[in-house]
């Protein structure tokens, strides 16, 4: 067995322990769920096992313990940044947290530019500097960090 083979199969083991393939973060308002709707779909239909918060989600401020738990048994995150994702601070949270993770991070655009995100420009400068007096700077610096990271990623574009 040569060195490449034994990367594969121990990346193929490793990723069968994990209960789930990949994490959706979404904000629900900012894609009408119509887009996520079908991203879900799309990935279930292809035997991802992919994990959705939505059963009786509150867009309120804390992440529900099956959602943490969810992202750090998942191989990869498909994060939808949508306009209005950096007006929860669920979202941003569940970004931060990721990142602090380090798992495989795979961005889609949605509607967004990528520079936007990254600087947290355009539709996230309101949304951002107003959870700075309401939240505190030591938290919103994390989010930023996320953005900022984030935006830095080759991802998806989707403007349709």
């Amino acid at each position: 067995m040569e060195e490449s083979d034994y990367v594969s199969e121990s990346t193929r083991a490793a990723a069968f322990r994990l209960k789930w393939d990949v994490f959706l973060s979404f904000r629900g308002e900012g894609t009408g769920n119509n887009f996520t709707d079908l991203l879900y779909d799309s990935l279930f239909s292809n035997e991802i096992r992919v994990f959705r918060d939505n059963d009786g989600m509150n867009w309120g401020d804390e992440i529900s313990p099956s959602s943490l738990e969810a992202m750090e048994d998942s191989a990869a995150v498909v994060a939808v940044i949508s306009p209005n994702y950096a007006s929860s601070q669920r979202c941003l949270e569940e970004l931060a947290r990721i990142c602090e993770l380090r798992k495989l991070l795979l961005p889609v655009f949605f509607q967004v530019d990528p520079s936007d995100v990254r600087r947290q420009k355009g539709p996230f400068k309101e949304a951002i500097e107003g959870l700075e007096a309401k939240c505190g700077v030591e938290k919103v610096k994390r989010w930023r960090n996320a953005m900022e990271r984030t935006g830095g990623i080759s991802g998806c574009v989707y403007n349709s």
